[in-house]
């Protein structure tokens, strides 16, 4: 049985690592896309986005035409969920491989680090 040294021992050990966690999750990078790759977002952890480009052709078909205008509002959309997805599923690993470390369930590190389980209201 643990003493409450230890167990304070043990719970600032694990402050240490979740500090480090969002820190690593918080300066990573990740790319999001759409359209096979004409609308392309570099987003970081910490969901600002780096770079963007867009293809030269969806740039003119929008200046050329409402229709272009929708189709490159949707691909942007479309590319930035995309790289806040994959920031998403980056943090619901990293949160499972410290929860798997310190033997807790992962729904706690998640609630834990203010992640939840990934649903929205």
């Amino acid at each position: 049985m643990m003493n409450a040294e230890d167990i304070i021992k043990q719970a600032q050990a694990m402050q240490v690592q979740m500090q480090q966690a969002h820190d690593e999750l918080a300066s990573m990078q990740v790319a999001g896309q759409a359209g096979g790759g004409l609308i392309k977002v570099v987003m970081t952890g910490r969901h600002d986005i780096k770079h963007l480009f867009l293809d030269p052709n969806v740039i003119q078909d929008a200046a050329n035409s409402p229709e272009g205008k929708k189709v490159l509002q949707e691909l942007l959309a479309a590319a930035i969920n995309d790289a806040v997805q994959r920031i998403e599923e980056a943090t619901r690993q990293k949160m499972a491989a410290m929860a798997q470390n310190l033997q807790m369930p992962a729904e706690l590190m998640g609630s834990l680090t203010g992640q939840g389980d990934g649903e929205s209201a």
